[in-house]
């Protein structure tokens, strides 16, 4: 826009002045209108962050649980990966929020206040010009008026006088008296006369002062500074979109590190992982043998597949109502310090891991223990430096941890040399059809090859997992429900 400069000597000031007055104040109103857009938009960011921050916790791991076996999965820690990319990429979000405020609203908002009190500055100064002005027109109004009433006064004067002057009947008196008065009244006309054409020059002046200079002088402030306005509101309108700009290259990195969450995954390998996580070690159980009653065997004394008992304890066959299923759901078994409830593959696994905690710790009583000796030889050489007394309690301590973990080593190493690794690594998958071929045999009498009365020699006693291990007449060994039987002493 063009503000009226020159232009104004033909139009009436006071036109001008409101067109100038509104658009500056529409022009204002909308860098306040932008800033609090802006404000809502921070406030949709924050907002959306927030959520994101809290989807991510909300399916991340709880404290402490990052040692599940889950964890080892590849799908599971892609997951996590996953979680962790959103949070960053919620933190980018929030930096859009923050930048925007401070880039765009925090400055516009300053900018703005300067632009009101300009704005202020130069209306007053174009009001008090128009005031000045005005007051100047009073005045010449004044003069003018003055002068046209005088000079009518000094006409009539004149009028009276020349009235007298021809009136046979007025004296000399009066006809002088009727010419000073007329000359006294024009006196004072041509006084008035003056008065008005300088009130008049001045206002002349004032007003080619005000059309020319003061106004048009005002006017450009303004233009200028509606200018600067724009220009900055522009500026704010890049701003808005090179701030989301700026994090895209981070945003961008955070959707390739889900992408390759996803990559990351493998199938055959988090097979593996629920394979070497879950073996037993157990030994698969061997033929189910043929009991041929039609040639009269003794139940109670026939061969089967759990051989003939030869401990000094005996188990006798109870439960007849159940179904006897090797694999079946066990309660929750009680665990032991020696991990001896857990199947001889995990509890070797768990006896390794439990020797490698101790042997670090361990080393690190080792090396303190070392440590403790040479500053106790520092003190006894250099007696300035430390009391060697001093240390008694430390180097004590660390003995008796030393001592400790060397108890605590050699315990969970028997336990280790104590435990089969004859692994079936393929013992996993043949669950399901080892229970459906063994049920065949099952019926009410015969619990899948064992009937009720038998008597079994303890192997190994139930270490709190609910089976037992157990050897028939035969020679042949396998585990058994623990619940299905009853344990007496041979005396």
């Amino acid at each position: 826009m063009s503000f009226p400069c020159s232009s104004l000597v033909c139009s009436f000031p006071q036109d001008q002045y409101d067109i100038i007055e509104k658009h500056t104040q529409s022009g204002l109103e909308l860098v306040e209108k932008y800033v609090k857009f802006v404000k809502e938009r921070t406030e949709i960011e924050q907002n959306y962050a927030k959520q994101l921050r809290n989807l991510s916790k909300k399916y991340n791991l709880k404290r402490g649980s990052k040692d599940e076996p889950e964890c080892r999965f590849s799908s599971y820690q892609s997951f996590l990966d996953i979680l962790n990319e959103m949070n960053d990429y919620a933190g980018q979000r929030e930096l859009i929020a923050e930048n925007m405020m401070m880039n765009i609203c925090i400055d516009l908002t300053k900018y703005l206040q300067e632009l009101k009190q300009e704005r202020k500055t130069y209306l007053s100064e174009a009001k008090k010009a128009q005031q000045s002005l005005e007051s100047t027109y009073k005045q010449l109004d004044s003069s003018k008026k003055r002068f046209e009433r005088e000079w009518r006064e000094a006409e009539r004067a004149a009028q009276y006088a020349e009235k007298t002057d021809q009136d046979i009947n007025a004296t000399k008196a009066d006809v002088e008296k009727a010419k000073q008065q007329a000359h006294m009244r024009a006196h004072v006309a041509e006084e008035c006369k003056n008065d008005y054409a300088a009130q008049l020059q001045k206002y002349n002046k004032e007003q080619n002062q005000f059309y020319f200079n003061d106004m048009p002088l005002i006017f450009n402030k303004l233009q200028d500074m509606d200018e600067r306005r724009v220009r900055k509101l522009a500026q704010g309108y890049i701003l808005f979109s090179d701030t989301e700009k700026h994090v895209m290259p981070i945003i961008g990195k955070c959707l390739e590190g889900i992408t390759k969450a996803g990559t990351n995954v493998n199938e055959r390998n988090d097979s593996m992982a629920v394979i070497e996580q879950n073996k037993s070690g157990f030994e698969r159980p061997g033929d189910v043998e043929f009991e041929d009653y039609s040639q009269g065997i003794n139940r109670a004394s026939s061969d089967s597949s759990l051989g003939t008992p030869k401990g000094p304890m005996d188990l006798l066959g109870k439960n007849r109502s159940k179904n006897f299923w090797l694999f079946s759901k066990k309660s929750k078994p009680t665990v032991t310090e020696d991990f001896a409830h857990l199947p001889p593959e995990q509890r070797r696994k768990r006896l390794q891991q439990k020797l490698e905690e101790i042997a670090k710790e361990l080393q690190k009583e080792v090396d303190q223990s070392e440590a403790l000796g040479k500053m106790k030889d520092v003190y006894e050489k250099n007696p300035q430096m430390g009391d060697p007394a001093s240390l008694a309690s430390q180097i004590s301590q660390t003995s008796q941890n030393i001592e400790r973990l060397r108890g605590e080593l050699n315990k969970y190493e028997v336990g280790t040399s104590s435990v089969s690794l004859n692994i079936s690594w393929n013992l996993l998958f043949i669950f399901t059809y080892y229970k459906e071929t063994w049920d065949l045999h099952c019926s009410s009498q015969h619990y899948s090859g064992i009937f009720e009365g038998e008597v079994l020699a303890v192997v190994e006693e139930d270490k709190g997992d609910g089976w037992t291990r157990v050897r028939r007449n035969n020679g042949d060994e396998g585990y058994i429900p623990t619940s299905y039987v009853t344990i007496t002493l041979n005396k």
